[in-house]
């Protein structure tokens, strides 16, 4: 297992692909270690990388994970099955905001590494899918040192990306359903719980 993920991280060095932060998977499977986690829903999968890696922090986690892009949808397919893990991971090809999930499924952890622009949107449809006292975890926070630099950075497009992720900041902050800590490990982590109502 540990080659084919250090396989992976290699072919994503040399196809440009992202994929989460050794400091990031590692915080998140010690979590699902730690909080009793077992059905989690991923939104992005890239190659499967750490969705496998999510998999494997213990023997009863079942993963969901969700990709738009067909190639990078193929080669996680691929990886999912070359480390046999077929039976703890369902890989979805559709957009993650086109996707109608059933009304009854429900999931301990989501985990948002996907279209940063969409991040708000990503987190008002699915958190509908939480369980009560379930976790949304969301990836590249700071957005590698840009987030709340974004007065000094000259391209618009990067400029208006880095915007919408202080936005995104901004809805955690002010978010009476969740209460949000922000991690500086990797590109920034944020776990917002679910508040239960007494």
């Amino acid at each position: 297992m540990k080659e084919k993920i250090m396989a992976m991280e290699k072919y994503a060095e040399e196809e440009n692909v992202p994929i989460i932060e050794k400091k990031s998977i590692a915080f998140i499977m010690k979590y699902i270690q730690d909080n009793n986690v077992k059905n989690i829903l991923e939104i992005g999968s890239a190659i499967g990388y750490s969705t496998i890696l999510m998999a494997s922090a213990k023997n009863d986690v079942y993963v969901t994970t969700i990709e738009r892009d067909e190639k990078r949808y193929m080669q996680c397919l691929k990886n999912v099955k070359d480390c046999e893990m077929d039976k703890k991971i369902n890989v979805v090809y559709q957009d993650a905001l086109e996707l109608n999930l059933p009304e009854d499924t429900s999931f301990d952890l989501i985990f948002i590494d996907a279209a940063k622009g969409q991040y708000t949107k990503f987190f008002e449809k699915y958190k509908y899918f939480l369980k009560d006292n379930g976790t949304i975890i969301t990836d590249n926070i700071k957005f590698h040192g840009y987030v709340g630099n974004s007065d000094a950075i000259e391209s618009s497009n990067l400029k208006s990306l880095v915007q919408k992720i202080e936005g995104y900041i901004d809805f955690l902050k002010n978010n009476t359903e969740f209460t949000t800590t922000f991690y500086d490990i990797g590109d920034g982590l944020s776990v917002s719980k679910k508040n239960i109502n007494e």
